[in-house]
């Protein structure tokens, strides 16, 4: 069977199961009963082997045992499946959802944006319709009141003129489109910047919500009540772990034990997420805390900016308002993050069925005289107890003080014991990873006591298949303990709409799809394994090739001529020869001497007389 037709068929089956649930008045989703439909195949006690082929008898079966399940309202197991459920098919991280409002927030104004920029506006009437098109894409892009509002769209107009008046719409026809769309978004951000700045300044920001001072209100209100309802949680997870660690162990438990461990895995489940919810709640605290200081920076600069001068450049000012525009969507980010969180956690409350099988009563008499531990009492009680590494030199261990980043390391089992797990029969004890984690094939457990962690490694791949079946059984553990990678036909229910992982057994087909065995591998390819050819003449524009043959097509009809006029018939091609400079030295004349007899002179006659003798007694050269 192809991947359509099984596909196909899967469809089929879940539909009918639907209708069949519908008909005794339960409306369930696909992804739920797609998902159950997986669980009750490997579900062991229903002898469904993936590699015998199925008969008709065999898919009503299914379909009645999935019915059954999802027709049982009082069992904590489906409604742990629900919760899970709808928790993967509601919440978002906070990354993705701001990612998910930015571009709803966007898909909302394509039309609007299309509008102005494909606008040839040309008479009055016209460009006022086409300035009023700008006013509303700029309240609908800021979020800042409705555009239907008389006061909000007069305040908007407003400082849509005073940076870009009505007269420049000749200018901003003439840009292209994609210099059009991009204006739009920057006086989107710098008219919202200037409404907020009016609003702080108490000169105008009708229809704008104050949104720090709600955040400032509602982020602990949510915070507390978060906190409360997950305090409440962990006590009744606390309480059914003592009762199912001592009372069950003596048959004195009115509800049996089975469904007392269904009802911890619902309390365990609800635990999990609201600790998800709160740490997002508390991440989101700090960012609001960030985004209120720096508006309240930016708008005092803004304010000095502008106060203490009579003219201010644009260039300037425009940075601060589209600034106070970013910061303020980030608020409003963070409001629509905290309506999401509150509502999941509202949505939760729906599958705690855990909470109605005993009484607040019945708990207090069934813990009399027991000590309830709380999961740090545990740790605290186990801290002394630490894995010596030579009593088990073949395991690999991991402590606090010897590995990095310790506490970011990921634990199977969500960070329960294994051993506890297997051994008591599914009872979910927290780990104690200061004691000694186990790494075994690139993966990390902890347990919840010394000589749990010794017998746990000892037979690690025994303890870790006898934890596999063990979720087939209880199909809310995959979900629970992150058993995704151990079940290749189960995807998170997110991804439960890849039915191809199940098909219709008829003659010869399979209920579960093999899986494709996954392997790392690397490769390289050649840089140019061939030759390159770049016709550089290449022209792909139709009408350029028309235009080529339209000339092509002249040319047949064309005659070349030359001639030769009476200044250019002596003209000649003249070509020279130049040497290149190349290196030379000279030698210039050098310094020479000569020694010559001292000039001497005797004067007589100098005394009295008239004549006077001269008498030259240099000696001669060449003495």
């Amino acid at each position: 069977m192809s991947s359509s037709q099984a596909e196909g068929v899967i469809r089929t089956i879940i539909r009918e199961i639907a209708q069949t649930c519908l008909s005794r008045g339960q409306s369930l989703s696909e992804t739920l009963i797609a998902f159950m439909v997986k669980a009750v195949v490997l579900d062991p006690r229903n002898q469904f082997n993936v590699d015998r082929t199925l008969t008709k008898q065999d898919v009503q079966k299914l379909i009645e045992l999935c019915v059954d399940r999802l027709m049982d309202q009082t069992s904590p197991t489906l409604n742990t499946i629900k919760m899970q459920v709808y928790f993967d098919m509601n919440y978002t991280s906070r990354r993705e959802f701001l990612e998910v409002q930015q571009k709803v927030l966007q898909s909302r104004l394509p039309s609007l944006s299309r509008e102005i920029t494909d606008s040839r506006a040309k008479t009055r009437e016209d460009l006022k319709s086409l300035y009023g098109k700008i006013v509303s894409y700029v309240i609908q892009r800021s979020n800042l009141g409705s555009a239907t509002d008389i006061s909000t769209v007069r305040e908007t107009t407003a400082a849509l003129q005073s940076v870009f008046p009505q007269a420049q719409l000749a200018t901003f026809m003439s840009l292209l489109k994609q210099d059009k769309e991009q204006q739009l978004s920057e006086l989107a951000l710098i008219v919202s910047g200037i409404r907020l700045f009016n609003k702080d300044s108490r000169k105008g920001g009708e229809g704008i919500q104050n949104l720090p001072a709600a955040l400032n209100e509602t982020l602990p209100a949510a915070a507390a009540d978060i906190e409360s309802e997950l305090a409440g949680c962990e006590r009744l997870a606390w309480q059914y772990t003592a009762l199912l660690e001592k009372i069950c162990e003596r048959n004195e438990c009115p509800v049996h034990p089975d469904l007392l461990k269904q009802a911890l895995y619902n309390t365990r489940q609800h635990e999990a997420f609201l600790r998800l919810i709160l740490a997002d709640i508390i991440q989101s605290a700090k960012e609001v805390t960030r985004l209120q200081s720096d508006l309240k920076t930016r708008m005092t600069l803004l304010k000095d900016t502008v106060h203490t001068k009579t003219t201010v450049p644009t260039s300037q000012v425009f940075p601060h308002f589209t600034a106070l525009a970013s910061l303020w969507t980030g608020l409003e980010g963070q409001m629509l993050l905290l309506s999401m969180l509150t509502n999941v956690a509202s949505g939760l409350r729906a599958f705690l069925s855990a909470q109605s099988l005993l009484s607040p009563d019945q708990v207090e008499l069934l813990l009399h005289g027991l000590q309830v531990q709380t999961d740090a009492d545990r740790c605290s009680v186990t801290a002394e107890e630490r894995v010596v590494e030579s009593e088990m030199s073949s395991c690999e261990w991991c402590f606090p003080e010897s590995t990095a980043h310790f506490e970011d390391v990921p634990l199977q089992y969500k960070g329960f014991c294994g051993f506890t797990l297997v051994k008591n029969n599914g009872l979910l004890l927290p780990g104690n990873p200061k004691i000694g984690v186990l790494k075994h094939k690139e993966k990390y457990y902890a347990f919840s006591s010394r000589s749990a962690a010794y017998e746990f490694a000892s037979k690690a791949d025994e303890f870790i298949a006898a934890a596999v079946e063990m979720a087939k059984r209880q199909p809310e553990l995959i979900q629970l303990l992150q058993l995704h990678q151990e079940f290749a036909s189960v995807t998170p229910y997110s991804e439960v709409a890849t039915y191809t992982s199940l098909a219709f057994m008829q003659s010869g087909e399979k209920l579960l799809v093999k899986t494709i065995s996954k392997s790392d591998a690397s490769m390289q390819t050649e840089t140019h394994p061939l030759e390159t050819n770049i016709v550089k003449s290449y022209e792909w524009n139709e009408w350029e090739l028309r235009r080529r043959a339209i000339k092509l097509a002249n040319l047949r009809n064309k005659v070349t001529r030359s001639m030769q006029t009476h200044a250019s018939h002596m003209r000649r091609h003249n070509s020279t020869q130049t040497f290149l400079p190349k290196d030379a030295v000279s030698q210039t004349k050098r310094d020479g001497e000569s020694n010559v007899p001292k000039a001497q002179v005797y004067l007589s006659g100098l005394r009295g007389g008239t004549n006077m003798m001269k008498l030259d007694l240099t000696r001669a050269v060449d003495e």
